[in-house]
């Protein structure tokens, strides 16, 4: 198999400032067409760190570099990448003319510091960037190919997908690579781990096996690599039969990479609207419903009802109710799940109510202490959680995977 290595250059990366999402990006795609990222290096935008990067390149096919491609002083890679190639910078006809044409439409005088965007290295092949004004260079040396990209993400991404991937699968021979992901939930990765055993054990070579622990469930990642896709379908096929022979119960979605988008998977395809009413969750849920294309075909809308008054006002939870048992109380949850759904005339409901952390508790109720209702026109389920440990974001993270865990049930239950 192909090996890659990425380089992310960057002051930003390295003190936090910015967060390395070109990392992941590139390895996904790089994967899912064939290639193996066999090493990710973050550098600042320093010239002996870049350098001694580069010269790290045994072992590796493809080298891929982001960042430093700008038009101010501390953006270097072109000039580093000259000098490294023992070329020299010369005008590209291909480059200028994609700088005039984005500045044209941005209405902007081009001026001398951005037609200096159009200066390559003389060895490199210029790939165009048709959504900015910095060059993606491809080189060839040592049989070897480098490729230097921006590192604004949306133009790597674009660049990575229409001019580089391409012309790679044009250069090497890849393999055929196929991702199968199984969703578990109620089960801790090592008590999953030792309960499938066996099963992990007898997979075929051709199949390997990975566990990605997230809040509250894991998730099973089956890669299979050969030549031929219909043989590692095949083999991917039987293997999942096995698989939920031994650990079914725990197998809550498939093909998705997280609850949010298996839910948003499911109530698209069988055509049911969603309303949420979150407390403890401060909207998170409805957030990460909405961050998916085409959430406005089932959910409805949502209330974050932190505070009592609110409650009782937009989800007509009983003064009485508060009173009685609290806030954080089986029977508060279920009016404000009931009163969403009816209110906002959904199909289906979920609410939440708790206390995240890192205070707030009592001895009663401690930190961690979650309610979560879900409810259609005809049942109401509602379950108590409760998290060890006073992480507030990581107690947030598993009630929302604990509600959609419970909502997908009550879907194939009662639909």
């Amino acid at each position: 198999m192909n090996t890659v290595k990425i380089i992310n250059i960057g002051d930003e990366l390295l003190l936090g400032q910015v967060v390395n999402t070109n990392a992941s990006t590139m390895s996904r795609m790089l994967t899912e067409a064939g290639f193996e990222v066999a090493c990710v290096e973050v550098v600042g935008d320093r010239r002996d760190d870049i350098e001694r990067a580069l010269d790290d390149h045994a072992g590796y096919d493809v080298v891929l570099i982001t960042g430093g491609l700008g038009p101010t002083k501390d953006d270097i890679t072109k000039k580093l990448l000259c000098d490294y190639f023992h070329s020299e910078l010369v005008e590209s006809e291909v480059a200028l003319e994609n700088v005039r044409r984005i500045f044209a439409v941005r209405g902007f005088e081009l001026t001398p510091v951005n037609r200096a965007q159009a200066l390559v290295p003389k060895c490199c092949e210029v790939l165009n960037n048709d959504l900015g004004t910095a060059p993606c260079m491809w080189f060839e040396h040592e049989n070897r190919v480098f490729v230097s990209l921006p590192g604004v993400p949306f133009e790597m991404e674009w660049l990575m997908a229409n001019r580089v991937i391409p012309k790679l699968r044009e250069t090497f021979r890849t393999e055929v690579i196929i991702n199968k992901n199984i969703l578990t939930q109620g089960i801790g990765e090592s008590f999953l781990s030792d309960l499938i055993e066996p099963w992990e054990l007898a997979l075929p070579e051709c199949i390997r096996l990975a566990y990605l622990p997230v809040a509250g469930m894991t998730k099973l990642r089956l890669t299979a690599r050969g030549p031929q896709e219909s043989s590692l379908r095949e083999a991917i096929d039987h293997a999942v039969r096995g698989l939920y022979q031994i650990a079914g119960q725990y197998i809550v979605g498939e093909d998705c990479e997280t609850l949010a988008e298996l839910v948003h998977k499911t109530l698209t395809e069988r055509g049911l609207s969603l309303a949420t009413a979150e407390s403890c969750t401060g909207g998170t849920i409805a957030s990460s419903l909405t961050a998916q294309a085409g959430a406005s075909a089932y959910f409805k809308g949502g209330v974050v009802a932190y505070s009592n008054e609110v409650k009782v006002c937009a989800l007509g939870v009983q003064h009485s109710t508060l009173e009685a048992h609290g806030a954080v109380s089986e029977e508060t949850a279920r009016e404000m799940v009931e009163g969403v759904r009816t209110r906002l005339g959904s199909d289906l409901a979920i609410a939440t109510t708790g206390i995240a952390g890192p205070d707030g508790g009592t001895p009663e109720k401690p930190v961690g202490t979650v309610w979560i209702a879900v409810a259609n026109a005809t049942h109401t389920e509602a379950q108590l959680l409760s998290f060890p440990g006073r992480r507030r974001q990581q107690n947030i993270d598993r009630t929302v995977n604990q509600a959609f865990s419970m909502l997908i049930h009550i879907i194939c239950q009662k639909h």
